[in-house]
C-alpha cells in the first residue's frame, strides 16, 4: 500500500453504495476464504445486509471481520463511462432492522434455491472503506470482443 494514501471519505463510499441494491461478503468459513451475495442497505453511517438464513453464510459472518464490496463495473449502459468499486472492512453482528430499515431493503424475494426465503440481517461497522473510481474510456457493449475489433 502506498505510504502517501490518504484515507477514504466513507460518505462517498456511502453515497456510491446507495446506487446499486446487491454487494458481495468476503470472511472465512473453515479457515477457507468465502464469498457471498447479499443485498445491503446503508443506515446511520452502517452497513446492513440481508441473506438468506437457509444457507447458513451469516453463521461465518457473525462475530467476525468481514470484508463487503459492491460497484458498477457491468453496467452496459450507452455513454457510461465512470466505473466504481467500493469495499468497506469491519465488524459484522446479526441484527434486527427497524421497520424504517425494513422498508429501505424493499420486498424480500420469495424463494432462494428453491426453499422459502427467511431473511437474516447483518450489520457492517466500517472501519476501513476504500473507494475505486475509474473515469474516461468507452464501456464496451455487452457480447463485444476485442479480438473482434480490426
Amino acid at each position: 500500500m502506498p505510504s502517501d494514501m490518504q484515507p477514504q471519505d466513507p460518505e462517498r463510499g456511502f453515497e456510491l453504495l446507495s446506487r446499486v441494491h446487491y454487494g458481495r461478503v468476503a470472511t472465512s468459513m473453515r479457515a477457507l476464504p468465502f464469498l457471498a451475495s447479499a443485498r445491503h442497505i446503508v443506515a446511520n453511517g452502517r452497513l446492513l445486509l440481508r441473506m438468506h438464513r437457509g444457507y447458513g453464510y451469516h453463521l461465518a459472518c457473525v462475530g467476525s471481520v468481514v470484508a463487503y464490496g459492491a460497484d458498477n463495473l457491468g453496467e452496459t449502459e450507452p455513454g457510461h463511462d465512470r466505473q466504481w468499486s467500493v469495499q468497506c472492512v469491519g465488524t459484522c453482528e446479526q441484527v434486527e432492522p427497524t421497520t424504517a430499515e425494513l422498508e429501505l431493503f424493499g420486498p424480500t424475494p420469495h424463494y432462494a434455491d428453491g426453499e422459502l426465503f427467511d431473511p437474516v440481517y447483518l450489520r457492517v461497522d466500517p472501519q476501513l472503506m476504500t473507494v475505486h473510481e475509474l473515469r474516461g474510456g468507452a464501456t464496451r457493449m455487452a457480447g463485444a470482443c476485442p479480438s473482434s475489433r480490426r
